[in-house]
C-alpha cells in the first residue's frame, strides 16, 4: 500500500492514480501523458500564493526551497520572491516584474525535462493555446522566457485558494455562493469553447477563487484545440474528472468539458463527490456512469440546479447541453429562452412570451415616436391630397343621388316596372388612364379627372329578381360581391346603367323578355332621350355603321362618331333599341377594350402573365412547403397549437365580418348560400393560416425567437403588454413612413405626365362598405406578414447566411415588382427601400411591426383624403385617420407601462 500525496488516501501500490482524487502516484508511467497537472495539488498553475490558513510551509515540498532562491533576479527583470509549489510537470514560483511592478508567476518544466524536446514544444503549445483566451475568469499568460537553460512562462499571479482545498476546508458552499461560482466557471470555459480550446483537465485543483471571491480556470498545460486532438491525446486528464468517451479514448469535445463541468457543479452545490471520496477507476471504466441524484446529499437542493447537473452528466454526449453557455442561461436566474437556444432546444411559446423586456419605452421616447408619427401622419395626408385623383375630380354628388338619377333615366326609357332588386358602386377606368398616359403630349390631368371622358364611373344595376355574385375578387374568396356584371346581366328585366360623377350617362343596358309577343311594331326609337341624359350634342356627330353587339335583342340599331366634348379623344356611339325602347347605348373611345372578347397577345400581356405565373407558382410552393412543415411541426409536438387555433379563430371571425360588410344581403336562399360559402371561405382562410403558423411559428421560435416575443404576447391576449404597445407604435411609424415613400413616388410619377393616385373605389360608397374595405386590411395584412416570414425564414434555411438571405428575399419581391412596372427608373428605388425597410423590420423587430405597418399604409394608400370637410365622403377621411391616430395613441399608452408621461413633483 502507498499513500496519495494530495489527500493521504491509501492506495494500492500497483495502482498509477489516486482513486479519491485522481492524482498520479509517483512512478506512474502515464504521469507525463495523463495529468499535465497542476503544480501542487492544492495550488492551481495559475500563480496563487497560499491560504492564509495554508501558508507555503505547509506544502510537501516545502523542505526544499527549489532551484531558484528569493531574491534572484532572472532575465534582468524578474525577482524571485517564493517556491509556490511543484507539480510532475515543473515548478511555480512566486516573483515580482520589475519592469511593469507587478507580481506575476513563473512555471519551470523540470531540469530531466529540458532536454525533452516533445515536453518543450508541449510546454510552448500551453503558452499559446492559453494566450487565445482572454477572460476575467481564466487565467492570463503572459510571456515565455528562458534562464540559465531552464524555460519559463510567466502568469498572473493571484491571492486565493484553489476549489478543491475550499471544498475540503468548509465543505459544501452556500447556495447564492455555489450560484455565482457556477456562473462565473462557466463564463470562463465558454470563453475557452468560443475560441476553439478544450480545457481537458477541469477539476476543483484548477479552479481558482481570489480573495474577491472571483473564480478564474487555471492550468491550460492538457489544453487543446478542439479539431487537433486525436489519438493518445484523448485520454490525457485526470481519470476522476474524465467524461466516459474521453477515459475510453474514443474522442475529447465540449461536452467533454461540460461532463467534467457537471463532476465540479455536483461538488459545489453538495461538497460530496458524484461517485463517493474514493471511486474506483475500474468500476467507471466497467460502465457504471449512473450519478446519485445530488438532491439526495442535499434535500433543500434546487430542482432547477439538480437538473442542470444531472443533465451536465448524461453517459450520451449527445444529451449534454449543446454549449457552456447553456449550463449557464439554465441555471436559476438565468435566461431560460437563451439557455433552450445554446442547449438546442425549441423553447415553448410561454418562454417566449415571457422572455425579453418586460418596461416598454421611456416617457420622453415614447413622446417622440408618438408625435413622428402623427406628424408623419399629416404630412403623409397632406401629400396624398395633393395628388390625390380622388380630390382632383372635385365629386359633388354622393351615391345615393347618383342613384336617384340612375332610376329616373330608367324611368324615362319606359322601364317603369318596381325592381325586386338593385346594386351600385364605383369603378375606374383604368383602359382611358392607360391611354391619356401613353400620350405623347404633356397631360394636363386636372382637366382630365374634372372634364369627359370620366376615369371614375358610378354604376348602377336592377333587377326583376335577387341578385347574387358568383365569382371571388379577392384573396380572402369573401362570396356575394355585387359586381356591375357580376351576375351576368342575362336574365329578362335586368338593367345596367352607368353614369360620370355628375350624373351624365356613360352607358345603358336593358335585357328584354326572352319571350314576347310576335305581333310587328312600328315604333321608331327615340335616340335623342339617350344623348340627352348623355349631354351630348348629336349635331356634332357623324353617322357610322354599328360596330358592337350587346347582350340585349334588339331590331334597331345606329352608331356615330365624333369628339369628346371638351377633349380631342374620339368618340363613338353605339345605340339599339327592341320595339322602340332602347336597350342598348354606349359611349367609347380607342381604349375600350371588348370585354367579352380575348385579347390579342401583346408584350404587356405576356409580362403580366408571367408575373401571374410566378405568383401562382410560388403560392403553390408555399402552400405544399407549409403543408409538409406544419404536418411535421405536429407530429413531433413542436407546434404551438393553442395560438395557432387563435389565429385561425380570428381570421375566421374576420372572413364572417367582411361578408356582412361587403357581400350584397338580400332575403333570399342565395344569401343563405352564400353564408355557407362564407364560412367555408372562412374556415379554408383560417385553415391555410392555421397551416402556414404551425408550419412557420415553430422555426421562427427555435432560430429567431426574438421576432416572436411582442407576437405571442398579443397572441396570448396580453394587449396591454407595454412591449406590445412599444411595437404597435412602431408598426404605425413604419407604416406612416412607407406612406411617405408611396408619396414620394406619386410625385415623381406626376412629374413623368402619369396618373394622380387612384384610391380604393370601395371607400366612397360609405356605410357598412367603407367599414368592410377598412376591415380588409386587417387579415390581408397578417397573410401578408406571414407570407414575408415564411419566405425570408425559408432562404435563412438555404441560404444560411442572414445577409445572403435578405438580398435573395429583396431581390425576389423587386423582381416581381419590375416585371409589372411601367416607370422602372422611378419605382426600383422605391421597391428596393421599401423592401429592404421590410427586412430590417423583421430582423429587428419581428411580426407585430410588420403587420400593423403593413395595416396602416394599405389603408392610408386606399383612402380618398380630403380638405373640404362638407365633402360626401369625408368620414371615410375621418375614419382612416382616426382609426391610424388612435392604434399609435393605444400603442404609446401601453408602451409606458403605466409610467407617467410628465412627472409633477410637489414641494
Amino acid at each position: 500500500m502507498s499513500t496519495c500525496t494530495s489527500c493521504g488516501t491509501e492506495v494500492p501500490s500497483a495502482g498509477r492514480f489516486c482513486s479519491a482524487c485522481g492524482t498520479p502516484l509517483p512512478g506512474s508511467d502515464d504521469m507525463a501523458t495523463m495529468d499535465f497537472a497542476s503544480p501542487t495539488p492544492r495550488q492551481s498553475a495559475r500563480a496563487v500564493s497560499a491560504s492564509p490558513s495554508k501558508p507555503p510551509s505547509s506544502s510537501p515540498y516545502s523542505g526544499s526551497e527549489g532551484r531558484f532562491l528569493p531574491g534572484r533576479l532572472l532575465a534582468g527583470r524578474y525577482r524571485i520572491i517564493a517556491l509556490l509549489g511543484r507539480g510532475g510537470m515543473g515548478e511555480v514560483y512566486r516573483a515580482d516584474d520589475l519592469t511593469l511592478g507587478q507580481p506575476v508567476a513563473l512555471k519551470f518544466l523540470p531540469d530531466e525535462a529540458a532536454q525533452d524536446e516533445a515536453l518543450l514544444e508541449r510546454f510552448r503549445n500551453e503558452v499559446r493555446i492559453a494566450r487565445r483566451v482572454s477572460h476575467p475568469n481564466v487565467c492570463r499568460v503572459y510571456d515565455v522566457g528562458e534562464v540559465d537553460g531552464h524555460t519559463f512562462f510567466t502568469m498572473e499571479y493571484v491571492d486565493g485558494e484553489d476549489l478543491a482545498s475550499l471544498l475540503r476546508r468548509i465543505g459544501r458552499l452556500p447556495h447564492d455562493k455555489a450560484l455565482d461560482i457556477a456562473r462565473q466557471l462557466c463564463a470562463g470555459l465558454a470563453a475557452a469553447h468560443s475560441k476553439g480550446v478544450l480545457h481537458r483537465d477541469l477539476k476543483p485543483a484548477n479552479i481558482m477563487l481570489d480573495g474577491r471571491g472571483q473564480v478564474v480556470v487555471t492550468d491550460f498545460g492538457l489544453a487543446g484545440v478542439a479539431d487537433q486532438i486525436q489519438g493518445a491525446e484523448v485520454r490525457s486528464g485526470t481519470p476522476a474528472y474524465m467524461a466516459p468517451e474521453q477515459l475510453a479514448g474514443k474522442e475529447v469535445s465540449t461536452r467533454s468539458d461540460i461532463y467534467a463541468l457537471g463532476l465540479v457543479l455536483y461538488e459545489v452545490f453538495t461538497g460530496k463527490r458524484v461517485f463517493g471520496e474514493k471511486p474506483g477507476e475500474s468500476q467507471r471504466a466497467g460502465g457504471d456512469w449512473t450519478p446519485s441524484r445530488p438532491s439526495t446529499v442535499v434535500k433543500d437542493l434546487d430542482p432547477i440546479v439538480e437538473k442542470v447537473i444531472l443533465r451536465c452528466l448524461e453517459t450520451e454526449p449527445s444529451a449534454r447541453p449543446a454549449t457552456v453557455l447553456a449550463v449557464a442561461a439554465a441555471l436559476p436566474g438565468g435566461d431560460p429562452l437563451a439557455a433552450a437556444l445554446a442547449a438546442g432546444e425549441t423553447p415553448s411559446p410561454q418562454m417566449v412570451a415571457a422572455a425579453g423586456e418586460t418596461a416598454g419605452l421611456r416617457p420622453r421616447t415614447a413622446v417622440v415616436c408618438l408625435l413622428a408619427a402623427l406628424l408623419g401622419l399629416g404630412i403623409g395626408a397632406y401629400l396624398s391630397i395633393r395628388y390625390s385623383a380622388i380630390e382632383k375630380m372635385r365629386l359633388e354628388l354622393p351615391p345615393e343621388v347618383l342613384t336617384q338619377k340612375a332610376r329616373e333615366i330608367v324611368a324615362r326609357f319606359g322601364y317603369t316596372e318596381k325592381p325586386a332588386d338593385s346594386a351600385f358602386g364605383f369603378v375606374y377606368d383604368t383602359d382611358l388612364q392607360d391611354h391619356v398616359e401613353k400620350q405623347k403630349t404633356p397631360v394636363n390631368w386636372a382637366a382630365v379627372l374634372t372634364g369627359r371622358p370620366p376615369i371614375l364611373e358610378y354604376w348602377y344595376r336592377q333587377s326583376p329578381k335577387e341578385m347574387s355574385a358568383s365569382h371571388y375578387y379577392d384573396q380572402l374568396f369573401t362570396p356575394g360581391i355585387l359586381h356591375e356584371d357580376d351576375p351576368e346581366p342575362t336574365l329578362s328585366g335586368m338593367i345596367n346603367v352607368k353614369l360620370d360623377s355628375k350624373g351624365r350617362l356613360i352607358s345603358f343596358l336593358a335585357i328584354p323578355p326572352e319571350k314576347y309577343d310576335a305581333a310587328p311594331t312600328t315604333t321608331q326609337p327615340d335616340w335623342s332621350q339617350l344623348f340627352a341624359a348623355a349631354e351630348i350634342d348629336a349635331a356634332k356627330l357623324q353617322a357610322a355603321p354599328p360596330q358592337w353587339n350587346s347582350l340585349a335583342a334588339s331590331d334597331a340599331r345606329a352608331a356615330w362618331t365624333g369628339t369628346w366634348p371638351g377633349l380631342n379623344f374620339p368618340l363613338r356611339v353605339e345605340a339599339a333599341a327592341w320595339r322602340g325602347k332602347p336597350v342598348y347605348f354606349a359611349l367609347l373611345g380607342d381604349w375600350t377594350e371588348p370585354g367579352r372578347m380575348v385579347p390579342p397577345d401583346s408584350a404587356e400581356r405576356a409580362r403580366n402573365r408571367l408575373s401571374q405565373t410566378l405568383g401562382l407558382l410560388l403560392l403553390i410552393a408555399l402552400l405544399v412547403a407549409g403543408a409538409l412543415l406544419a404536418r411535421r411541426n405536429y407530429r413531433a409536438g413542436r407546434a404551438d397549437r393553442e395560438g395557432a387555433l387563435r389565429l385561425a379563430s380570428v381570421m375566421f371571425a374576420l372572413e364572417i365580418l367582411l361578408w356582412l360588410c361587403r357581400s350584397h344581403l338580400v332575403p333570399s336562399w342565395d344569401t343563405f348560400g352564400n353564408l355557407m360559402l362564407c364560412i367555408a371561405s372562412g374556415l379554408l382562410i383560417g385553415g391555410v393560416t392555421w397551416m402556414l403558423y404551425l408550419a412557420l411559428e415553430p422555426w421562427i421560435r427555435r432560430r429567431w425567437p426574438q421576432a416572436l416575443i411582442t407576437w405571442s404576447r398579443l397572441i396570448s391576449g396580453r394587449l396591454r403588454d407595454p412591449l406590445v404597445g412599444r411595437d404597435i407604435l412602431f408598426g404605425v411609424m413604419f407604416g406612416v413612413g412607407w406612406l411617405l415613400i408611396f408619396v414620394l413616388v406619386f410625385a415623381l410619377l406626376a412629374r413623368t405626365g402619369a396618373a394622380p393616385q387612384l384610391g380604393s373605389a370601395a371607400y366612397l360608397l360609405g356605410g357598412r362598405q367603407a367599414l368592410g374595405q377598412w376591415l380588409l386590411q386587417a387579415p390581408v395584412s397578417i397573410l401578408i406578414t406571414l407570407e414575408f416570414f415564411f419566405l425570408l425564414l425559408g432562404l435563412k434555411v438555404v441560404l444560411r447566411k442572414d445577409w445572403i438571405a435578405a438580398i435573395a428575399f429583396v431581390s425576389l419581391f423587386v423582381g416581381l415588382r419590375v416585371l409589372q412596372s411601367t416607370h422602372l427608373a422611378i419605382e426600383l428605388p422605391a421597391f428596393l427601400v421599401i423592401y429592404v425597410v421590410v427586412v430590417l423590420i423583421v430582423l429587428r423587430f419581428g411580426l407585430v411591426p410588420l403587420a400593423v405597418g403593413a395595416f396602416t399604409v394599405d389603408m392610408l394608400a386606399n383612402v380618398p383624403f380630403t380638405t373640404d370637410f362638407s365633402a360626401w365622403y369625408v368620414g371615410t377621411t375621418a375614419l382612416a385617420l382616426l382609426s391610424v391616430a388612435a392604434l399609435a395613441g393605444w400603442g404609446f399608452y401601453h408602451s409606458l407601462g403605466g409610467e407617467p408621461v410628465w412627472r409633477v413633483e410637489v414641494e
